[in-house]
């Protein structure tokens, strides 16, 4: 009964994933008033959710509606491969984000000439080369470790950490790369991310009215939680050593990380923005004529 129940709770929260992601994709592409830097990246945001989501759900609901607990090792590699750059294309692209949202608040005569559709599109095409790059020396690592040991992943889809912990090869040189690249890139772009918000905060700080202070946050409070939620569960999940590896602990991150997310980034990006609902409306009109 409790399979079921999990099976349909699953089914329900990826459905509303695809929904809602597909929803600001859709809308962001045919109203143009809408094409601007916050949306061109919002857009991007809502691809990386569709794929990341669809990376792990899927088998998921397979193995709760087949009850096989089995995937084949290339396809345990390929879920490696694309959870490790879906999430390097996030972290660029929620700092490219920040950026934005700096210069529209501190720099706003600068805007225009800054962040133009030219700057934002090379920075959306640079997140997406740097991701799809980040994980090819993690999985070309771990292809070649030996399971001799176990061939049972205490985990509900293929991560690293739990793959480490049934090898019985020697992993030192699998997790100093992912301290070296995982920390370069994370760490760089939390610390960009930071430095951008810290610079918001003494400039909103700095308006005098309180409506000022108001509307000058709203624009960036959304972005805020979401980063706050992402990067508490990436950094809880990976940056520590293989040994601390602890299941339960790592399997509820996971589903954070996994579905949280993904779930919560239509809502409060979009559906919440009086611009989006707009553009919905629009779409809406033009369909029932």
């Amino acid at each position: 009964m409790l399979q079921y129940i999990f099976l349909l709770l699953f089914i329900t929260i990826y459905f509303i994933i695809m929904f809602g992601n597909c929803a600001i994709f859709v809308v962001i592409c045919l109203d143009r008033s809408l094409h601007t830097p916050m949306y061109i990246f919002l857009l991007n945001l809502s691809v990386i959710d569709i794929a990341y989501t669809s990376n792990i759900l899927p088998k998921l609901l397979n193995i709760f509606l087949t009850k096989r607990k089995m995937i084949s090792f290339v396809a345990c590699m390929v879920q490696l491969y694309f959870f490790i750059a879906l999430a390097s294309i996030e972290v660029t692209l929620l700092a490219a984000m920040a950026y934005d949202r700096f210069i529209a608040i501190c720099q706003p005569l600068r805007y225009t000439s800054l962040m133009s559709l030219k700057h934002c599109t090379g920075l959306a095409i640079s997140a997406w080369i740097i991701g799809l790059m980040d994980p090819t020396a993690h999985v070309s690592l771990v292809s070649k470790l030996s399971f001799c040991a176990s061939h049972h992943i205490d985990h509900f889809f293929c991560d690293l950490a739990p793959l480490l912990k049934i090898s019985c090869s020697d992993t030192s040189k699998v997790e100093m790369m992912n301290y070296i690249v995982g920390s370069l890139l994370t760490l760089s772009t939390f610390f960009l991310t930071l430095i951008s918000y810290v610079l918001i905060i003494f400039t909103i700080l700095k308006i005098k009215s309180v409506e000022g202070r108001y509307k000058a946050f709203s624009t960036c409070s959304s972005h805020l939680t979401c980063i706050s939620i992402f990067y508490v569960t990436i950094m809880c999940l990976y940056m520590r050593p293989a040994s601390s590896y602890y299941p339960e602990q790592d399997k509820f991150f996971s589903l954070l990380y996994i579905v949280l997310v993904p779930l919560l980034n239509p809502i409060i990006y979009s559906l919440k923005n009086n611009d989006f609902k707009d553009g919905l409306q629009k779409i809406r009109h033009k369909l029932t004529l």
